[in-house]
Order: C-alpha cells, then sequence, then structure tokens
C-alpha cells in the first residue's frame, strides 16, 4: 500500500532520516522545511498523510495542523505529529489541533509504519467517499463522528460502542472504568463470547488483549476479519514491549492498530477516535453504495423498479420457472389517453398521477411479484409461480383498481377518470425465451389498444 507523504522538519538530518526509512517501504515521500512551506504543498499536490514536527521556528507544528484542518481542501488529510516533548498536554493541544496521531522523539519504525498503514487505509476512504457524494459525504463523517464523540453530553443510543475482549476481568474492569467516561462498553473474557457480542452488537472498535494464556489473540482477529457482519470493525490489539513480532503478526492478519501496556489514556482515546472515525468512513461509504446501487435500478419518480431492474432479474426468475417446471406470467400496463393528462393539467399532475398509480399498484399486487416503470406510462408486473388464467385475473384486478375510482391530480380539487390497456403473457410449458415472453405480452398490449383501449387482451398459451 503505497501513499505520498509529507515529512515536514526544519532540520535536514531528521528529514533525510525520515525519507530513507518511508522510501524503503516504497512510500513516495515530499520533503518540506518550514510550516509555511508545509501549508503551500498540501494545498497544491496530493498529500495522503503529514508527518509534522512540533517544534519549528515561525508556525510551530500546533499552528500548522490547525491550519490545515480549518481549511476545507486540506481538512481530511490526516496529520502525524512529531514530538520530543512528552507531557500529556502537548499531546493534548495536538489533539486540539486536529492532528490524528502522534509520536515521539526518536520515531520507533514499528509504530510509525503501523500508524502510516492505518492512516493511509482511512485517507483512502475519504478520496473514495468525495469522490462518489462530494463535501456532502465528508459533511455525514464528520456529523456521525460527533454524535458517536459525544460522551455523556450526547444521546446514549448513538454514542460509540467498544467491546473489550481480555481474560484478565480486573484489566479489563480498569479499562472499562476509563472508557464509561465516553463510550459505550461491552466486556468479554474469552473468544467465544466475543466473537457472538460482535456477530450481534454494530462495535464501532474492539480492543483485545494479546495476553491470554490458553488461547491465541491473533485467531480472534482473523475469524473477526473473515465473518461478513464483523469484518469492517476496526481492530486494536494490546500487547506489552516485548511484543512487537506479534504487532507485526497481527497487522499483517487485518488488525488496525495497537497499543502499548501500560496504556496512556491520552493515546487510549486518539487511537480509539481514528478507529471509530474509520468506522464512520466505512458506514457512510457504505450507503453511498447501497443508495447508488438503489438510485440505479429504482424509478426516481414512483419508487418501483425500473427498467434496468427488470432486465437483470427477469434471466434468473425464468431460468428457475423453468428448471422447476414452474407457471411465470407477465403483464404490460399502459395507462389510456396518458398524454391528454399532461396537456390538459400540466406534468406536475401527470407526475402525481403516476405516483397514485403506482401505490394502487403495490397494495394490489402480492410482495413476490416484481413491478417496474418499464418507461413514461408504461409498467410492467412479472408474476411468479402464475398461470395464465391467474395472470389474466390480476390483469382484471388492476383495470378494476383504476377505473374504480378518480385520480386527485396535485391541487387537491381536480380529479381525473382513467383507464388501462393490458397485455398478458404466460411462460410456455415447452420452455420459452426471454424475448419471446416480452414480445408476445407487447404485442398483446399494442392489440388490447387497437382495440379501444381499457381492455385486456390474453396471448396466446
Amino acid at each position: 500500500m503505497t501513499a505520498r507523504i509529507l515529512v515536514v522538519d526544519d532540520v535536514d538530518s531528521n528529514v533525510k532520516l525520515l525519507e530513507a526509512r518511508l522510501l524503503s517501504e516504497y512510500y513516495e515521500v515530499v520533503p518540506a522545511y518550514s510550516g509555511a512551506e508545509a501549508i503551500e504543498i498540501c494545498l497544491d499536490g496530493q498529500i495522503d498523510i503529514v508527518l509534522l514536527d512540533v517544534l519549528m521556528p515561525g508556525l510551530d507544528g500546533f499552528e500548522v495542523c490547525r491550519r490545515l484542518k480549518a481549511n476545507p481542501r486540506t481538512a481530511n488529510i490526516p496529520v502525524i505529529m512529531i514530538t520530543c516533548l512528552t507531557s500529556p498536554e502537548d499531546k493534548v493541544r495536538g489533539l486540539e489541533a486536529g492532528a490524528e496521531d502522534f509520536l515521539s522523539k526518536p520515531v520507533n519504525d514499528l509504530e510509525l509504519l503501523s500508524r502510516l498503514k492505518s492512516l493511509t487505509r482511512l485517507k483512502m476512504m475519504s478520496d473514495e467517499l468525495f469522490q462518489r457524494a462530494g463535501r456532502i459525504a465528508d459533511a455525514e463523517v464528520d456529523a456521525l463522528l460527533a454524535r458517536k464523540m459525544a460522551g455523556k453530553d450526547g444521546n446514549k443510543d448513538e454514542i460509540a460502542r467498544i467491546l473489550v475482549v481480555d481474560e484478565d476481568e480486573l484489566a479489563a474492569a480498569r479499562l472499562r472504568h476509563i472508557l464509561d467516561e465516553n463510550y459505550r462498553v461491552d466486556v468479554a473474557s474469552d473468544a467465544e463470547t466475543a466473537l457472538i457480542r460482535a456477530i450481534e452488537t454494530d462495535y464501532d472498535t474492539i480492543i483485545v488483549s494479546a495476553s491470554f494464556t490458553y488461547y491465541d489473540p491473533l485467531k480472534l482477529c482473523t475469524q473477526l476479519r473473515t465473518i461478513q457482519r464483523t469484518r469492517l470493525i476496526p481492530i486494536i490489539l494490546m500487547v506489552w514491549e516485548d511484543e512487537g513480532a506479534l504487532v507485526v503478526r497481527a497487522l499483517e492478519l487485518g488488525v488496525n492498530d495497537y497499543l502499548m501496556r501500560p496504556l496512556e489514556k491520552i493515546e487510549l482515546f486518539a487511537r480509539l477516535r481514528t478507529q471509530i472515525k474509520r468506522k464512520c468512513y466505512n458506514d457512510i461509504l457504505r450507503q453511498s453504495m447501497e443508495r447508488t446501487i438503489t438510485q440505479s435500478v429504482t424509478d426516481g419518480l414512483t419508487g418501483l423498479h425500473n427498467r434496468r431492474y427488470i432486465d437483470m432479474h427477469m434471466p434468473l426468475l425464468l431460468t428457475r420457472a423453468i428448471e422447476r417446471k414452474q407457471p411465470l406470467s407477465i403483464i404490460m400496463i399502459d395507462l389510456d389517453h396518458f398524454k391528454q393528462v399532461n396537456e390538459q393539467y400540466g406534468h406536475g399532475a401527470g407526475d402525481h398521477v403516476l405516483r397514485e398509480f403506482s401505490g394502487r399498484l403495490r397494495r394490489n399486487i402480492r410482495g413476490m411479484d416484481l413491478i417496474s416503470r418499464y418507461g413514461g406510462e408504461e409498467f410492467v408486473v412479472v408474476l411468479p409461480d402464475t398461470d395464465r388464467q391467474a395472470a389474466f385475473n390480476v390483469a382484471e384486478r388492476v383495470r378494476d383498481i383504476v377505473a374504480e375510482a378518480p385520480f386527485v391530480l396535485d391541487d387537491g380539487k381536480r380529479r381525473a377518470s382513467l383507464t388501462v390497456s393490458v397485455g398478458v403473457a404466460a411462460l410456455r410449458p415447452a420452455g420459452d425465451s426471454l424475448e419471446a415472453l416480452f414480445t408476445r405480452a407487447t404485442d398483446a398490449l399494442i392489440q388490447a389498444k387497437q382495440s379501444g383501449r381499457n381492455r385486456i387482451v390474453l396471448s396466446a398459451a
């Protein structure tokens, strides 16, 4: 996983040291030697992550970070602050400035590379979401993150939910006490319980202890990554300082981050915030993709399936009916003289009629049937497990629900009486093609319209 990293430090040797380490891991490196230069590069270039020294002349790292996060063009670039300052107050200043993470000098290679890997994935999700939905999606992520991070002041049902997995019940209780300040927290003392809870509950992050007596915690992490319901939940592994090899293996298996014991509260909350933000991006991105898929197969005016949906699903329905020797029918419906509604009352009234007709169809067709606006004022209903006569009866019912009551137009006062013409075709027992089935239904509809409209024509068996 490559990324373009901006390394910012006023000391040339520090820049070269980080540059050499990053190049060996195939990252692209852009150097900057002042805060002002760093801001200019971020505005002009495609930067994925900023490694930002804190103590610099002129603009220090805190101010650079604040300015980057305040500008919509650079706000989504993750910032890792690198500092020799070790007091908790300095780390708090960095987080308040908007930094996603911080590293202490001298920089540990494992820490550096794991943070870069995690934040590169976060940036990739941010970029993908922006390409799909623009600034609105970014605002959705920010709003969702704010609700999840609201702590005691927020809606308890929206606050981020954390699962702690640790067989040391005393250590788990201490961690829970810390997290309870800001999150909803569940605890599991064994892998089986943890897995069940993770499947049943929408957790924002799972914190797993590496210290199990008779169980390999990486097995749990692997299981979480392979199950559809849990594979996108961020995982943080808690380790001791001498467990570097375990961390490397964990990151290879899909663990997102790690925490070194004994835990430092500020670092704990910083790591959690990054992973919860990652989960927010995942959730909004998934919702965006689902909306895109839904919109691609849904008619925007009526909310019914569109022609594309029918074209995608009819081959499967036809094949299944033939293989199982089950009947299948389709009815094609056309609103008679609909053009006159648009001409006499306006297109707004016409749209209202189409929506009302769609509602009447929905209320009178089985849930297993497939309803589609096929184009203009033409609709198709696919009727699985329905023979010719039963399909004709459905068509009669559709004709009745249109004719029995006038359509109230968009102003609520005017009304229009309409009728429909319907063509019905059924799958032939000897086998059939999709094209032939639709051709017979279309021919039957044309015959119904040519015969005076407001009638049903059943195609030949």
